[in-house]
């Protein structure tokens, strides 16, 4: 299972457990439901500025290979640098 899919799951599980606890009062359910669910929350947080920093990296990279390739004629490093910085507009979106 992808960390994104388990996140959201345990995010979704950990809702639900909250919900539950807090509806048939059980403030142990509802609690460790909680936990689970802003566990789940944090680390997509991580993940997600991970991405968005990597895609800043991306559009750097991609950046610098379309100016060098440009200025040296070499259209393979320029496409390279096409790609980095759509790969990088992904990440960051």
């Amino acid at each position: 299972m992808t960390d994104r899919l388990s996140n959201t799951y345990n995010s979704t599980v950990g809702g639900a457990k909250q919900t539950v606890g807090n509806t048939v009062g059980s403030e142990q359910l509802a609690s460790s439901g909680a936990q689970q669910k802003a566990q789940a929350d944090a680390k997509q947080s991580a993940a997600d500025a991970q991405t968005h920093a990597q895609g800043v990296g991306n559009n750097i990279k991609g950046a610098a290979q379309k100016v060098v390739g440009g200025a040296t004629n070499d259209n393979s490093m320029e496409a390279r640098g096409h790609g980095n910085s759509a790969l990088g507009d992904v990440q960051r979106n």
